[in-house]
């Protein structure tokens, strides 16, 4: 499973809301007021901070608007009031406003701007000196500046987290897409293999069982039987193929290609001449077994239209593709189209990134696959 940031990183909102209280509980106990006016505006301002604790998770916006209320009545009244209470008052709501994401840094400026305005005029008016308002006014942005680092902070986490759960989701997407591409490879080769070894397979058989018993046409049935175990022999290997493919282990082209040469000159008695130049490098096993799926079909075909002619075969790794070149020579009476072999070893080797074509060429049949690299 990805990795989850700890819920510690971000401190719940009840524990901050209770630890402010407290915090504007001792300033009202403390406080050594003896002006009624002064004490309403405490009150009104206890009362911005309580409704914006009640609020805070139901009406962030409103919440908000009333820990500025809450912020800016203590700072209107610090230069009549008797002792600290006031700027603590609005130093405490202040700041808190400043650590809210769900309100704009220029709206948070904005009330600290006011709040410092306020508190200045509110000392030139009860007359103190220069250095009282300046030492409120450098509170008030020292508290609003640390509670702007600690939003940052929780909204950095806030992305952060958002950004996790979006690369889980989409490294699940990612396995549910290969997993789908698996399955449907895994379809097609079985599909390519078994569907036309035992389609050829079960029209010999019966052929075989019609020639016994319409005919009783023992030669002819012992062909079909003989073609019989060639289809199965051949399916088999091409079974073996896919396999291999599919827990790819598949052997390097070079050794599948002189296999399947090697094959095809000892059971036609013909020379297959086989030749690789260039330097070979990796291919998808896919693109592997479609090469040599067409190599096989290739000498097939040149077995059945050409027997006794042998064949050229020749590997080339070329700079960005590998090409696979199989030439037969032809005889006086031959077929001009490819059969369905070709057709679907075709489409199998579109399937790998690879074009394959065939056709006569100077006397010769010839059939090219090229696969990009």
């Amino acid at each position: 499973m990805p990795n989850r940031l700890p819920d510690t990183i971000a401190p719940s909102w009840l524990v901050v809301q209770l630890l402010g209280t407290l915090f504007f509980a001792a300033t009202l106990l403390t406080a050594r007021e003896t002006d009624p006016r002064i004490w309403t505006a405490y009150g009104v301002a206890t009362a911005g901070w309580l409704g914006f604790v009640l609020q805070t998770q139901r009406r962030p916006k409103t919440a908000a608007a009333l820990l500025a209320a809450a912020s800016a009545l203590p700072a209107a009244i610090v230069g009549w009031a008797g002792d600290s209470s006031a700027i603590l008052l609005s130093v405490i709501a202040l700041g808190r406003l400043a650590t809210l994401t769900s309100v704009g840094v220029g709206a948070i400026l904005a009330a600290a701007l006011l709040d410092v305005v306020l508190a200045v005029t509110s000392h030139a008016l009860a007359g103190d000196s220069l250095g009282e308002p300046l030492a409120d006014a450098g509170v008030m942005l020292l508290l609003v500046l640390l509670g702007l680092n600690r939003r940052q902070y929780e909204v950095q986490a806030t992305q952060s987290r958002a950004l996790l759960e979006q690369t889980r989701l989409a490294q699940a997407e990612h396995a549910r897409a290969a997993a789908l591409d698996e399955r449907t490879r895994i379809a097609r080769e079985l599909h390519d293999v078994l569907a036309h070894s035992l389609g050829a397979l079960g029209v010999q058989l019966e052929l075989a069982e019609a020639l016994l018993a319409e005919r009783s046409d023992v030669d002819g049935a012992l062909r079909s039987v003989r073609r019989s175990r060639k289809l199965a022999a051949d399916g088999l290997a091409e079974a073996r193929d896919a396999v291999a493919a599919l827990r790819q282990d598949v052997p390097p082209l070079t050794e599948t290609l002189a296999a399947v040469a090697a094959a095809h000159a000892r059971d036609h008695g013909v020379t297959v001449d086989f030749e690789a130049d260039g330097e070979p490098r990796p291919l998808p096993s896919a693109a592997v077994v479609a090469l040599g799926g067409i190599a096989r079909e290739a000498l097939t075909n040149a077995g059945k239209h050409a027997p006794g002619e042998d064949v050229r075969m020749r590997l080339s790794h070329a700079p960005g593709a590998v090409r696979l070149d199989v030439r037969n020579a032809l005889p006086a009476l031959t077929r001009t189209g490819e059969g369905f072999g070709l057709a679907g070893m075709r489409e199998r080797l579109a399937l790998a990134g690879g074009t394959l074509t065939s056709g006569p060429e100077d006397g010769h049949w010839r059939v090219l696959a090229e696969v990009r690299t």
